[in-house]
């Protein structure tokens, strides 16, 4: 299945809220598994959303201006 966007975008939350995305720096099974039903359950009827594994979620600091 393509991708509605470049895989940029979508690493650097531009096209996506990041409450649909969740990065999974490794395989474990559990972890990816729990994501995937979340993801499916869509209670919020957003649409689904993205697991990225092998990827390392880069935390950012947001300071109050």
């Amino acid at each position: 299945m393509e991708l509605e966007m470049s895989i940029e975008d979508l690493l650097n939350k531009r096209r996506v809220e990041s409450d649909r995305i969740e990065f999974k720096a490794s395989w474990n099974p559990d972890d990816i598994y729990h994501s995937i039903c979340a993801f499916a359950n869509d209670f919020d009827n957003v649409g689904g959303g993205y697991v990225l594994i092998g990827v390392e979620e880069k935390m950012e600091l947001q300071l109050d201006r």
